[in-house]
């Protein structure tokens, strides 16, 4: 090779160069192979293939656990998010809330019900010719019972049949 390198050369096509190492073919190819040799060269073949698919298949199943466990993760933020918005609605109603309490308690005075009362509704104080006063006796109102409760007991009708026939 280093003889090339020092000729010089006036093709435009460069000189191939020859490779440091021979491919060696298989000399079985192109001979007919015996029928057990055959059969041996099949089952690993089918070894093969059966190694490569169980590969395959092993793959396959980790990428299918592997999908489910973060479908199941996304599952649980969404939740998780869901209820993390919820209790901000929830906060945000007992606030409201609170206000509004407090805003009713203080409408509820006194002076407030009485001005709303004159404005809204019309109403006013009474007068003294419009004030009437009741006397009421000091008595009691509720009367003892006059008459006497007689309780009957239950009882079965042969000792009804008795009762009739002595007369009790």
């Amino acid at each position: 090779m280093a003889t090339y390198r020092n000729m010089y050369q006036y093709e435009t096509s460069p000189r191939k160069l020859q490779p440091e190492y021979e491919v060696r073919k298989n000399p079985n190819v192109g001979k007919k192979s015996s029928t057990l040799s055959n059969k041996k060269a099949q089952k690993k073949k089918k070894i093969r293939l059966k190694n490569h698919t169980r590969a395959v298949l092993y793959l396959v199943v980790g990428f299918v656990i592997l999908f489910a466990i973060s479908y199941r993760n996304s599952l649980i933020t969404a939740s998780f998010d869901k209820k993390e918005s919820l209790k901000k609605e929830l906060a945000v109603l007992e606030k409201e809330n609170a206000q509004l309490e407090v805003n009713m308690e203080n409408s509820l005075n006194l002076n407030n019900i009485e001005k709303a009362a004159k404005e809204k509704l019309g109403m006013q104080k009474l007068d003294e010719s419009q004030k009437v006063y009741v006397s009421l006796p000091k008595e009691d109102y509720v009367e003892p019972a006059s008459e006497q409760v007689i309780v009957e007991e239950n009882t079965n009708w042969l000792t009804n049949l008795i009762n009739k026939i002595f007369g009790k």
